[in-house]
C-alpha cells in the first residue's frame, strides 16, 4: 500500500513536471510575440523578411532581415555538412568497429566534448582557426562564415554521435547476425542493413544538430566576422540572427522600435528551432515504433 501511494506521487510529479515545462515554452512565446508584435504592425512583413539592408539606427531605420537569415543559414549548412559524414563515421566506429575498452573511452570523451562553453571555442577559432583560413585562401581576414561552420561543426558533433550511436545500438543483433549468417561483409552489413534500420534515429541526431548549430551565439559572433552583408561566398564574413541579437541588444533603448525588432528576431529563431525539434522528435518516434 505504501508503495501505490509512493509510486502514483511520483507519477504525479513526473505529470506535473511535464506540464510545467510546457506552460514555460508557451509563455515564452507569448512573451517574444507581446514584445515584438508591434514590430511586425508598424512595418512591411514581406519587405522586412527580404529587405537586404539591416542599418537600425539610420534614418529611417531599416530593417532588412535577409542578410542575417542568409547569414545563418549559410553558416548552419556549411557545419551541417561537415559534422554529418565525421559524425556519422565516428558513431559507425564507436558502436560497430571499436573493441569494448576503446568504446567507453571514445564515447566519454566525446560526452565531455558537449561540456565545453562555446565562449572558449570562440577564442580558439580567433586564435587558431581564423589565420589558418586567412593564410590558406589569402583572404584579409579569416573571421567568415567558413571559420564559424567548421566551429560549429565541432560544437554539433557530440550531439550527432551520441544520437546516431544510440540508434546503431537500438538496431536489434538479429538483423546484424542475420546478414552475416548470409555471407554479408562486415561493411556491407554496416551499410545495407545497420545504416537503413537506424535511419530515422540518424535524421533525428542531423535535425538535433542543426537546432544546436542555429541557436548558436557566443561562437558565431565572435569568428564569424559579424558583418550584416549579403553573402555570396562561405569565405565571406556574414552576422547570425542570434549575433545580431547578441551585439545590439545590450545597446538599444528599451521599447523602441529597434528593441522590438530584435524580440522580432527571437521570436522567429524560436519558430524555427521548435519545428525543428517537433521534426526530430517525429522520426525519433517513428524510430521507437
Amino acid at each position: 500500500m505504501k508503495n501505490k501511494i509512493i509510486e502514483e506521487i511520483i507519477e504525479r510529479l513526473i505529470y506535473l513536471s511535464g506540464i510545467i515545462a510546457i506552460l514555460f515554452v508557451v509563455l515564452i512565446f507569448i512573451f517574444l510575440l507581446k514584445e515584438s508584435i508591434t514590430f511586425f504592425f508598424e512595418t512591411n512583413f514581406i519587405q522586412t523578411l527580404f529587405g537586404i539592408d539591416w542599418y537600425p539606427i539610420s534614418e529611417p531605420p531599416k530593417f532588412g532581415l535577409l542578410p542575417l537569415i542568409m547569414g545563418s543559414i549559410l553558416v548552419t549548412l556549411g557545419a551541417i555538412v561537415i559534422a554529418v559524414p565525421f559524425g556519422l563515421a565516428a558513431a559507425i566506429f564507436i558502436s560497430e568497429v571499436a573493441p569494448k575498452w576503446l568504446r567507453d573511452i571514445l564515447k566519454t570523451g566525446i560526452e565531455l566534448l558537449a561540456a565545453i562553453p562555446s565562449i572558449v571555442l570562440g577564442f580558439i577559432g580567433i586564435v587558431v582557426l581564423a589565420p589558418i583560413i586567412k593564410t590558406a585562401f589569402d583572404l584579409p581576414s579569416g573571421l567568415t562564415a567558413l571559420a564559424g561552420s567548421i566551429m560549429l561543426a565541432f560544437m554539433a558533433m557530440p550531439t550527432i554521435v551520441s544520437i546516431i550511436e544510440d540508434a546503431l545500438s537500438s538496431v536489434p543483433k538479429s538483423y546484424k547476425e542475420g546478414a552475416l549468417a548470409l555471407g554479408a561483409t562486415e561493411l556491407q552489413t554496416i551499410r545495407r542493413v545497420m545504416l537503413p534500420a537506424a535511419f530515422s534515429g540518424i535524421i533525428a541526431a542531423v535535425m538535433l544538430g542543426i537546432g544546436r548549430v542555429i541557436g548558436e551565439t557566443m561562437a558565431v559572433l565572435m569568428i564569424t566576422g559579424n558583418a550584416a552583408i549579403m553573402p555570396n561566398s562561405i569565405l565571406q564574413p556574414v552576422r547570425t540572427l542570434t549575433a545580431t541579437i547578441a551585439a545590439e541588444m545590450g545597446e538599444v533603448i528599451q521599447g523602441s522600435l529597434h528593441y522590438q525588432a530584435l524580440f522580432g528576431i527571437g521570436l522567429i529563431l524560436f519558430v524555427i528551432t521548435f519545428f525543428i525539434n517537433l521534426v526530430a522528435d517525429m522520426f525519433l518516434h517513428r524510430r521507437k515504433a
